[in-house]
């Protein structure tokens, strides 16, 4: 744990709500960094902690955002923060703690895969028919599919709702117990301790013989070891009435420890759904071997590698274990409220709230657009693969051919993946692009937005994009890929909405010609942007506001706070 920046709670001082972040506020600049700063500000009655996870002190050099007063706690936990031991210790190990881990580890596997108990686990499926035996990548993993295969085989094979959380829930309270009790125990057995080494070997030798026993052991020690750093940071956080995480993840694994340790209530809210975009993350991960052989073949999982499955099905045990801890679990939008469910989260605890936006600050750009539509598009985000920022970079040189003199500024923080933002400067040179697309860095939006003729989005996921909202607000029509609620920002959620007419255009994922082929098509015809313009207004005003948002939040803590004294 990183101390000294920021406010810090006194001994026996309870904040309302803690706040769990990973990966993101205060830290790191964005829409959900914003969107947290948005709801600080809105809810000045509450007392809120700061509880910042991050991967290594070193890129978290400043604060981006000035802490509102009712920010009464800040603290700051690192994945990188292992045990350097000077001199090992030979130790046997806790056989209690190791067959509890077993029985999880064996219980997460067969998460839609198996039909019958684990040995190892004593609970039994409760309902369960006769299915098929898992076939595992690993002990601890079992061989997966696709996403969306894995979710559906879950759905089938196990039970949900309130017996599958039951299940879960018998399987976890050993568990949870003895990383809260004894954190520095517990992780030095799992990094040092002879029974440690015994479930790793033995669960290579059932599992993955076929791969490299090193890069198997690396891999779950890697995976594994910020478990435990988690366990101590719910050590050391201070006390408080509610937890709210923004994400399932190491963020969610926490949460769920706290909620357990401590009986209070856990509050999940996700933006985006954090293991989709792991899982794209893996894909394209290239600190994953080339060499990584791909995994069984089962379940439309064919041809990814044996490491990157064990990932994957990783961060989605973490997940599994976050939904059911929390309650209630929120989404921005009915397409990921269901994404939720299929993921095992008892739809009983779901519910959708949209974001809002602070429109009296954007509606005043408005004047400060000059006559007629500006020739430049602009895309607002971090430059890193999810954002598909050479997918822009390709659709301006569709744009530039039709309508030279146009620019396209790319608006955002390099520093997050400078592989990926070199890549990007380079194809601007191979494109012969260099005076035509621009790279701005951090910039600030009200001072980029009445510039813009578009906003452009060229994501691969996204959830509920503040960008375009802050973008309708002030008068900037939308370009999008189909990803998240995109579509019905921009096109309109319901009949009375759709009414209102289209704010943009919606266009394929990774289509650079298309998304070019609707930009010129707004830009040259004046009369269809102002259409547009004015639809994107009038969409923003009605359905996204601020003060909606914090309502709604207000209640949600209040509901929270209110079964927590």
């Amino acid at each position: 744990m990183k101390t000294g920046r920021g406010p810090k709670l006194r001994p026996g001082e309870v904040a309302d709500v803690t706040l769990l972040l990973e990966g993101t506020y205060p830290f790191v600049s964005g829409g959900v960094s914003s969107w947290v700063h948005q709801i600080i500000r809105g809810l000045p009655e509450i007392r809120f902690s700061l509880v910042f996870i991050g991967g290594s002190p070193d890129k978290t050099e400043k604060l981006r955002y000035e802490l509102p007063p009712n920010v009464v706690h800040l603290e700051e936990h690192y994945l990188s923060d292992v045990p350097k031991e000077q001199r090992v210790v030979a130790r046997r190990g806790d056989e209690a703690f190791h067959q509890h881990a077993r029985a999880l580890h064996d219980m997460l596997a067969s998460v839609g895969t198996v039909a019958t108990p684990p040995a190892s686990w004593s609970g039994g499926w409760p309902s369960m028919g006769q299915q098929r035996a898992p076939r595992r990548v690993s002990g601890f993993v079992a061989s997966g599919s696709t996403f969306e295969s894995l979710a559906q085989a879950s759905r089938e094979v196990l039970p949900q709702g309130p017996a599958r959380g039951g299940a879960l829930a018998e399987a976890l309270t050993p568990v949870v117990s003895a990383m809260t009790k004894n954190p520095h125990g517990c992780e030095r057995d799992f990094l040092f301790s002879e029974r440690s080494w015994e479930m790793i070997t033995e669960r290579y030798e059932s599992g993955a013989r076929e791969h490299s026993f090193l890069e198997y052991f690396w891999c779950v020690r890697s995976m594994h070891t910020p478990l435990f750093v988690m366990a101590r940071a719910a050590e050391s956080i201070p006390p408080s009435r509610a937890f709210h995480v923004i994400s399932t993840g190491f963020a969610g694994f926490l949460g769920m420890l706290l909620n357990r340790a401590r009986n209070v209530p856990l509050i999940l809210t996700e933006h985006g759904i954090y293991t989709k975009e792991r899982r794209i993350e893996l894909l394209q991960a290239s600190w994953i071997k080339d060499e990584d052989l791909p995994g069984e073949s089962f379940g439309g999982m064919s041809g990814i590698g044996h490491f990157r499955q064990m990932w994957i099905r990783f961060f989605e045990a973490l997940g599994t274990m976050t939904y059911a801890a929390a309650n209630p679990i929120i989404s921005l939008y009915e397409g990921n409220r269901a994404r939720q469910v299929q993921d095992g989260a008892d739809r009983s605890r779901t519910r959708v709230l949209v974001n809002g936006i602070d429109i009296a600050r954007f509606a005043p750009l408005r004047a400060k657009r000059t006559q007629g539509v500006p020739r430049v598009l602009g895309l607002i985000g971090r430059v890193v693969p999810i954002k598909d920022i050479k997918t822009f970079i390709r659709t301006m040189r569709v744009v530039a051919q039709e309508l030279p003199g146009t620019e396209g500024w790319i608006v955002g923080p390099e520093e997050e993946d400078p592989n990926y933002a070199a890549e990007c400067h380079d194809l601007v040179k191979g494109l012969g692009l260099t005076g035509v697309v621009k790279f701005l860095g951090f910039q600030k939006v009200e001072d980029i937005l009445p510039k813009l003729g578009l906003n452009v989005l060229t994501s691969i996921s996204e959830a509920q994009p503040l960008v375009v909202l802050e973008a309708f607000a002030a008068g900037v029509p939308c370009v999008s890929s189909d990803v998240g609620c995109c579509r019905e920002l921009i096109e309109g959620a319901s009949e009375q909405d759709r009414a209102i007419g289209t704010a943009g255009s919606i266009v394929k994922i990774a289509d650079p010609e298309a998304t070019g082929r609707a930009a010129v098509e707004l830009l040259k015809d004046e009369r269809a942007w102002y259409a547009a313009q004015k639809a994107g207004i009038t969409r923003v005003e009605r359905y996204y506001t601020q003060a909606q948002m914090i309502d709604r939040y207000r209640a949600v803590y209040q509901g929270a706070l209110g079964s927590n004294g």
